[in-house]
């Protein structure tokens, strides 16, 4: 699969943090072995020539901490990554190699060392990258050095001779048991392999995850958050004929004379004007807790307590119309002086129960709300023209908003028995923000 490349960057982003991650731990481990190294009895003479240990964890807190510094630069390379394999591995087996000097016995000795487990730790910290290469090359090193360290012993205790089938010969003296070092090898490259499985399937969910995430993160872009939230976290596909009423407020607004204002500035200017509008009111819209429902051309439907339900959805709509007229007087003074298009915003509130859901078909859906409120807030939006006002509510809305907790900041008109295109029955409207320069 080819994954875009927003998707490779971000899995990039985890590997790098993953590499990170081995750095820190190697840290860890060099910090714990030293104490250790510190703390415990030592087990060889006093006069011994030679202690390897120090030497080679001051090396290895050296390589770390530069490949660490390294890591946080983003500069390590494929090749750079080989390379600091290459070096882990060798450092632990020819500090192996040398515990035969500093304990002055054969080299066979050090083929009984325990410290070959450590070699474990190392393959493990490449799977934190999420690629199983490393693993692979970690663990061949690993078990290639092996043979190189057993090869070594047998040749420097002169060939065969010290070769033996007895076990308990092998565990009492420096005899070599060549099975037993077969079976060392076989068990690094069994949990090579092992660990390489599980990588490659862990990183093929580490995939799916960032393609999920990337989808999220688009879908947020083209829906309300709350709807994508929805979208990527129902329990089953969401499908057409299903929907929840929910009491609910609808939110319109729409420019006043856009056609005009279109047929006057060129298609660059125009997409530049409805961006700013959008980007000065949509915030608004959702810092009150709203939902965009759709963008129609130079208007906008938001929704509140129709995707998810809330206990003040009526006072939240009634707000975000206030702070909405209230960023077009003040949209419409700052462009005044740069000589831009003036423009005349009408915002409405209606509320009621509505159905919330999917319409459309299996190839193309669309969450959107039903209900009288939505058409009752349509022909609302459309009367500021007539009044003219800034934001208009019904009164039932500003009804239910003061119940929840909304308090208007100063008052406001009340028109009583207003008749608006589209409705049957004359409604009463509470007038939440006056059209600039007008008085009502």
């Amino acid at each position: 699969m080819k994954l875009p490349g927003r998707v490779r960057a971000s899995i990039r982003d985890q590997q790098n943090a993953g590499e990170r991650l081995v750095g820190w731990l190697q840290l860890a481990v060099v910090f714990l072995f030293g104490m250790l190294y510190t703390a415990s009895p030592k087990t060889f003479a006093s006069d011994s020539p030679f202690e390897p240990v120090p030497w080679f964890l001051s090396i290895y807190l050296l390589l770390t901490v530069g490949r660490l510094i390294l890591a946080y630069r983003r500069s390590l390379s494929a090749y750079m990554l080989y390379l600091s394999i290459i070096v882990d591995i060798g450092l632990l087996l020819g500090m192996i190699w040398a515990f035969h000097r500093q304990y002055q016995q054969p080299a066979t000795f050090y083929l009984k060392s325990p410290t070959l487990l450590y070699v474990f730790i190392f393959i493990s910290l490449r799977a934190l990258r999420f690629e199983a290469r490393y693993v692979v090359a970690a663990g061949i090193f690993a078990a290639v050095g092996w043979v190189l360290l057993a090869v070594y012993a047998t040749w420097n205790a002169g060939g065969f001779e010290q070769v033996t089938r007895d076990y308990v010969s092998y565990m009492t003296s420096n005899s070599i048991l060549i099975g037993a070092e077969l079976d060392k090898v076989i068990t690094i490259l069994t949990v090579t392999v092992i660990l390489a499985v599980a990588i490659t399937r862990a990183r093929e969910l580490l995939v799916s995850t960032v393609v999920e995430g990337a989808a999220a993160h688009d879908l947020s872009r083209f829906f309300a958050p709350e709807v994508a939230r929805q979208i990527t976290s129902a329990e089953q596909a969401v499908a057409v004929g299903q929907g929840q009423v929910r009491e609910a407020a609808i939110l319109n607004t729409d420019i006043r004379g856009f056609t005009g204002i279109a047929a006057q500035i060129g298609p660059n200017e125009l997409m530049q004007l409805l961006a700013e509008y959008q980007s000065r009111l949509v915030p608004i819209i959702e810092r009150n807790g709203g939902s965009i429902d759709k963008f129609m051309g130079d208007g906008i439907m938001a929704t509140f307590g129709a995707v998810e339900p809330s206990e003040h959805y009526a006072a939240d709509a009634i707000r975000a119309a206030e702070q909405i007229a209230a960023e077009i007087a003040s949209w419409k003074h700052d462009a005044a002086p740069a000589q831009k298009p003036m423009l005349a915003v009408g915002a409405a509130v209606a509320t009621g129960p509505v159905i919330f859901g999917a319409v459309g078909n299996e190839s193309r859906l669309e969450y959107t709300v039903i209900g009288e409120a939505v058409n009752r807030c349509a022909k609302l939006e459309k009367h500021t023209k007539t009044v003219p006002a800034g934001a208009l509510c019904t009164a039932e809305a500003h009804r239910i908003a003061v119940a929840q907790g909304y308090r208007p900041a100063q008052p406001q008109p009340v028109l009583k028995d207003c008749r608006v295109d589209g409705l049957a029955e004359p409604i009463d409207i509470v007038v939440l923000a006056k059209a600039p320069d007008t008085l009502l």
